[in-house]
């Protein structure tokens, strides 16, 4: 709460002193807060200062865990690969359908840091594929939606298919090969599907 109390004066006064100094020093800065809590909870419990979280709402953003924007793990786990196969210095190219199906299944408690550290983990153990092996057993291992749930698995492959095209630019050829498929699979599959429009 002290703590709390000094930084409130900063976003207040926009001055601070540094340790051992009385001098004061003009912050010119903008302040972005993130916290998985819920603030208005923790005023509630006298944990954070009032003042202080009404200082720091102005503009509030609430971004939904990743097990509601699953839209986003096909295009976050292209970005990861790209980067740990350079950090790692190896070629591995895509991720296999399966292993793409399973990470779309997972409920990611540990939400994008922990699809961050399972990408790494798979570039190191893959041999140019990521595929379901690569990934720990409880995303592999997971039961995989009954045939009642049959039109959610679709929807996920429909969310998968148009990250893979926005992702590529709308290059059919391109999102075909991240999603693991050949171009005449994806064409089908946007027929089915009722996408043959999507540009």
């Amino acid at each position: 709460m002290a703590l709390q109390a000094k930084l409130l004066r900063v976003l207040q006064e926009r001055v601070f002193e540094r340790v051992g100094s009385s001098r004061e020093i003009k912050a010119d800065v903008r302040i972005v807060a993130a916290t998985n809590r819920n603030l208005r909870d923790e005023v509630t419990g006298h944990r954070f200062r009032e003042d202080l979280f009404y200082r720091l709402n102005v503009f509030p953003l609430a971004l939904p865990p990743l097990r509601e924007r699953t839209d986003a793990i096909p295009v976050l786990a292209e970005f990861f690969l790209q980067r740990f196969s350079r950090q790692n210095d190896k070629r591995v190219s895509r991720i296999a359908p399966a292993a793409l199906t399973a990470m779309m299944r997972y409920p990611w408690p540990g939400n994008v840091r922990e699809l961050q550290n399972i990408i790494e983990r798979a570039v190191i153990l893959a041999d140019g594929v990521i595929e379901p092996g690569d990934l720990p057993d409880d995303i592999r291992n997971l039961d995989p939606p009954r045939s009642t749930n049959d039109g959610l698995l679709k929807e996920k492959e429909k969310e998968a298919i148009l990250a893979a095209l926005k992702l590529s630019g709308n290059n059919r050829r391109i999102a075909a090969g991240q999603l693991g498929i050949s171009k005449r699979t994806l064409q089908y599959r946007l027929k089915e599907y009722e996408m043959s429009d999507v540009d």
